[in-house]
């Protein structure tokens, strides 16, 4: 394959990383005017939000198997299709209801593009160092099209509805899908290879009974039976997943694979690094929005700031990485990320100008680390598992991301409810949440008006603080972890070496090479 062929195939399928990656936070800015245009409650704002990332995170192992059976460009061409449509039907969505399906079927498509997506780049660059800048551009893309969904969706509603942050992909996989077609190689997979749909069901069933336990628990009137329920769901469903796979001849997930060090420090950190990048964003964006008065433009604008720190950090760390070696970059990226998140802290009374600073280190930390996670997974991962080791790291995205926008929204909402102090004669309405408490604010005499919305106001800071702050000490073990973890670790293992290591341990196998895998 010419260079030029190569570099093509590594922007086409930027542009379908860039769809996904910004669809997971383009509603951050628009969510006030959705939830209030569909007359979305508290609990209907967390599904929109995280049917996406939940959906996609459980059917993700599932999706880079498939693809290595039937051929990663075909998936990729799939996962375009069945993107776009679900953009259409979000886009004209009358309810809450149909907007969390919409999003659920979005996050179907974005689960067959994205393991694609890596392991298209996997066989396409051979030499290490190209690989290595190939993987910094697509971890940029990751993070900038993450960082750059608030301000789409600010600036697509200065000027026409919500429904818009969804209609803009359209284009977009239009664009994508004829230039896969001419640029990515096709691959005709491992047809012997055979599917477990099953498995992806049980995975759907431990993340939705772990994140409905996550949104219980933090409710003011949380009912510890219904906790305790989805626990237990969480729980038989990862529990039976795990046993499946380990009697599978073909697992979607093949446990050898994270007993390397390299890679599992990889998969950790991903998760941590995307647990802060979308645990800020959400928390930062409502607050610049709701508490400052901000428009979802100059709230998207202020937040891009991160771009301006990852976009360049990611793609520096790519081309460095083959002297510098995986450790430096994860675990000082993270630890300059938690510096980041430290200095928003301090800097927020000072003004949301003050807070670009704080973002772009927090940029800077996160780029150089999801780059250097990619590197971790990839580059240790054999050939020919090279969909599945793909769908690992981004299962460990999705989750982080899962867990930022549960935990931390999560908190700042349960902080917001059990501290608010409603001035005589509010209705209770305003106690669900900051949103409700502004627009009910509208409505009352000006002198009352604002006692609400300084109470409110004082309520949702609480919170805010808190969710920075477990951001920062999340980082900071993740940094510490990485660190340790890594210590004279070598940096990646040949391609060539990785598939021999794993053609002798499955030759040892009882049954000899593809022989079961046993509990």
């Amino acid at each position: 394959m010419t260079p030029r062929r190569r570099w093509a195939v590594l922007a086409t399928v930027s542009a379908g990383l860039l769809l996904i990656s910004v669809d997971m936070t383009v509603l951050y800015t628009a969510l006030p005017t959705l939830t209030s245009d569909l007359g979305a409650d508290a609990s209907a704002k967390l599904w929109i939000i995280n049917a996406y990332p939940l959906v996609m995170a459980g059917l993700l192992l599932g999706a880079g198997t498939l693809g290595d059976r039937v051929g990663h460009r075909r998936m990729y061409l799939i996962g375009l299709v069945v993107f776009g449509a679900a953009s259409l039907l979000a886009a004209f969505a009358p309810d809450p209801a149909v907007l969390i399906a919409a999003r659920a079927l979005l996050a179907v498509g974005a689960a067959a593009m994205m393991p694609a997506t890596l392991s298209l780049i996997r066989t396409t660059f051979d030499d290490e160092r190209e690989r290595g800048i190939a993987i910094g551009v697509w971890g940029s893309v990751a993070v900038c099209g993450a960082a750059l969904g608030p301000i789409v969706g600010g600036l697509l509603l200065e000027f026409f509805w919500w429904g818009s942050v969804f209609l803009i992909n359209v284009p977009v996989v239009v664009a994508a899908f004829a230039a896969t077609l001419l640029v990515a190689p096709k691959s005709s997979g491992r047809g012997d290879k055979p599917w477990d749909p099953v498995a992806s069901v049980l995975v759907m069933a431990g993340l939705v009974g772990l994140v409905y336990a996550v949104k219980e628990v933090t409710q003011p009137t949380r009912s510890l039976p219904v906790v305790a329920l989805a626990l237990l769901v969480s729980v038989v469903g990862f529990w039976l997943f795990v046993r499946r796979q380990n009697r599978q001849e073909y697992p979607l997930i093949d446990f050898a694979l994270l007993r390397d060090r390299r890679i599992m420090t990889g998969v950790i950190a991903a998760g941590l690094a995307m647990f802060a990048t979308a645990g800020v964003q959400l928390v930062l964006t409502q607050r610049l929005q709701l508490v400052l008065g901000l428009s979802p433009l100059e709230a998207g604008l202020i937040v891009a700031a991160f771009a301006l720190g990852s976009l360049p950090a990611g793609i520096l760390g790519g081309a460095l990485l083959h002297r510098w070696g995986v450790r430096p970059l994860l675990s000082g990226g993270m630890a300059v990320g938690a510096v980041g998140v430290a200095l928003l802290l301090l800097l927020t009374p000072a003004g949301h100008g003050w807070l670009v600073p704080g973002l772009v280190l927090v940029g800077i930390g996160e780029g150089a680390a999801m780059v250097a996670a990619s590197v971790a997974i990839i580059s240790n991962a054999p050939a020919h598992r090279a969909g599945m080791a793909a769908s690992v790291e981004e299962v460990s995205y999705e989750l982080g991301s899962l867990t930022g926008v549960a935990v931390l929204g999560s908190v700042l909402t349960s902080l917001y409810t059990a501290t608010v102090r409603l001035p005589d004669g509010v209705p209770e309405r305003a106690a669900g949440g900051l949103d409700e408490a502004v627009a009910e604010a509208a409505t009352l005499p000006p002198a009352a008006g604002a006692a609400l919305l300084d109470a409110a106001n004082s309520a949702f800071d609480r919170g805010y603080y808190l969710a920075l702050g477990i951001t920062v000490v999340a980082l900071v073990v993740g940094a510490v972890h990485a660190g340790l973890r890594l210590r004279g670790a070598p940096a990646t293992t040949p391609p060539e070496a990785a598939d021999a290591t794993e053609t002798a341990r499955e030759s040892a196998a009882p049954g000899g090479k593809g022989g079961p895998h046993l509990p």
